[in-house]
């Protein structure tokens, strides 16, 4: 029996490719026990013991942007986070990492374990830990193809989809148009109006519900239906017969399938589902971080098939002016997803495989 550590923590985007890979790895593999690093900070707490996965918990470790006191104490925490590390770890046969927090004291301890361990970064530009990590392993794979650094000649895979994106897109193959029919029928929705996707990602996007409030009015004035997704701890606006708004949407494919046009952030795991599964989307990056959301949509962009706009130009006047725009565009994009992330799964575990045989 293997004895498998997955870190994966943070937000749903370092969170739900680990699920992912997990989930593929047990079924390939039923004998083995998996346990997820993670920290209390994070949104593993809830999702990693709701996905069926035991959770061990290891200090967060923060960097700090600019110089401060927290940068003093920066190596007391690494170690203390190390040093739980290298106890979860004790007997494990391999380490996966998906980036974040959790991950750098991971590998560090994997490292002096000698334990083997395989990297996977999901955005364009890989992050800190990753890079980190990338430099004591020759198992790492990326979503996108990274052109210098530590990961420069990573698998390239693509991004772990969760299940029920991965279905979807597989049942919609024989007949796009009659999926994005029904999905849209399915949410309660006029099949003959456009309907607007519209989140800000698993936490939701004060700047982004913002602009939506102030634009409501002149979008029902257009015929367009809105769904949109506001965020777990964000108020719940009040809804009418053109406009749906609820805190957590659990069926994503089913909204996805749906929407003429989606706008969203674009995280690594929302660009890889609207590739997969959406048709047109206009993504509002965050504007903090190393740039890799812009990264992160340059493909979508490319086909056609998305624009990028900076936050500080995403205004109820720019809906205003330029949403027909946008709806005609989608209607001229394709109508089918894309299949570069659906194998991604399956590559990535056998890239464990692999690891576990000594690179035989």
């Amino acid at each position: 029996m293997n004895r498998i550590i997955v870190a994966g923590g943070g937000t749903a985007g370092h969170i739900e490719p680990a699920l992912a890979v997990a989930r593929r790895w047990q079924l390939a593999h039923p004998d083995s026990h998996v346990t997820f690093l993670g920290t209390k900070a994070g949104l593993e707490t809830s999702l990693v013991p709701a996905a069926g996965f035991a959770l061990t918990l290891i200090p967060k470790v923060t960097v700090p942007r600019r110089v401060s006191v927290k940068l003093l104490t920066l190596p007391f925490t690494l170690g203390g986070a190390i040093s739980q590390s290298m106890k979860a770890i004790k007997g494990a046969d391999l380490v996966i990492g998906f980036g974040g927090y959790v991950s750098a004291p991971a590998y560090l301890a994997a490292a002096l374990t000698r334990t083997p361990f395989v990297i996977h970064e999901a955005n364009a530009r890989p992050g800190l830990a990753n890079r980190l990590g990338a430099l004591f392993s020759r198992y790492t794979a990326v979503a996108h193809p990274v052109e210098s650094g530590s990961l420069k000649k990573s698998l390239l895979t693509g991004l772990p989809l969760k299940e029920n994106i991965a279905s979807a897109y597989e049942s919609a193959q024989s007949n796009w148009s009659g999926a994005r029919q029904a999905a849209k029928a399915a949410l309660g929705f006029d099949q003959q109006a456009p309907l607007v996707f519209i989140f800000g990602g698993s936490q939701g996007s004060a700047a982004i519900n913002e602009v939506i409030t102030h634009s409501r009015q002149a979008l029902n004035d257009m015929g367009v239906n809105i769904l949109h997704g506001v965020g777990a701890r964000n108020a719940l606006p009040e809804s009418d017969s053109g406009y749906r708004a609820v805190n957590y949407i659990s069926d994503m494919a089913t909204a996805y399938l749906a929407a003429d046009l989606i706008i969203a952030r674009s995280g690594a795991v929302t660009c890889a589902e609207v590739n997969t599964l959406g048709r047109y989307a206009l993504f509002i990056p965050l504007p903090i971080g190393n740039g890799e959301q812009n990264l992160n949509a340059a493909s979508l962009v490319s086909q056609g098939r998305a624009e990028i706009l900076p936050q500080a130009r995403f205004s109820a006047e720019w809906m205003n002016q330029n949403l027909r725009r946008l709806l005609a565009q989608s209607s001229a994009a394709p109508i089918s997803g894309s299949t570069i992330d659906i194998e991604a799964t399956t590559k990535i575990v056998a890239l464990m495989d692999y690891a576990l045989s000594g690179g035989k």
